[in-house]
């Protein structure tokens, strides 16, 4: 794949992160994701759960800045996304997975009702939605999540899609 049609699809994604569609990808866009996850599933911001999410979506963003926010302005725009984020981490998609991996591990913990390390289909696909993935698309990613078809998706499987989607062109 040509290096332009990879930036492309990379682009594409950085939508993905910019939760308030303000053309740039900052700490509110990770907190605004958590708290919205957090309402969806009726879990307090001040609980265990509800911290090491707020926790998981700062690391995230930490990562994130450290990475792509070439000029220091603590905020990434879909140029630094594509330039200096995931061209750096194009042939590295674990380096990746690491720096989502806490805000994964909590949003799981969140959609886990019966805190046994794995949320059913139905429940990724509604974190998929309030992290602004449409329907269909959702239900698609979740299925193909839940490869050995029991209605259970575990950590690895998330971060290691999670990470695949951000870094591999497919």
């Amino acid at each position: 794949m040509v290096t332009s049609e990879y930036e492309r699809r990379i682009a594409a994604r950085f939508a993905t992160c910019d939760q308030d569609g303000n053309g740039y990808i900052d700490r509110e866009d990770f907190s605004g994701a958590a708290k919205a996850l957090l309402a969806e599933f009726g879990v307090a911001a001040r609980s265990d759960k509800g911290q090491a999410l707020y926790g998981g979506a700062e690391a995230f963003w930490q990562g994130m800045a450290g990475i792509a926010d070439r000029d220091g302005d603590q905020r990434i725009t879909r140029e630094e996304f594509v330039n200096g984020a995931v061209k750096r981490l194009r042939d590295n998609p674990d380096r990746f997975a690491e720096i989502a991996r806490p805000f994964l591990h909590a949003a799981l913990d969140v959609a886990d009702a019966d805190g046994d390390g794995a949320a059913t289909v139905e429940d990724v696909v509604r974190v998929l939605q309030v992290l602004g993935v449409s329907g269909d698309q959702a239900r698609a990613a979740a299925a193909a999540l839940d490869a050995d078809g029991d209605g259970r998706i575990g950590e690895e499987e998330i971060v290691r899609a999670f990470a695949r989607y951000f870094t591999v062109p497919e």
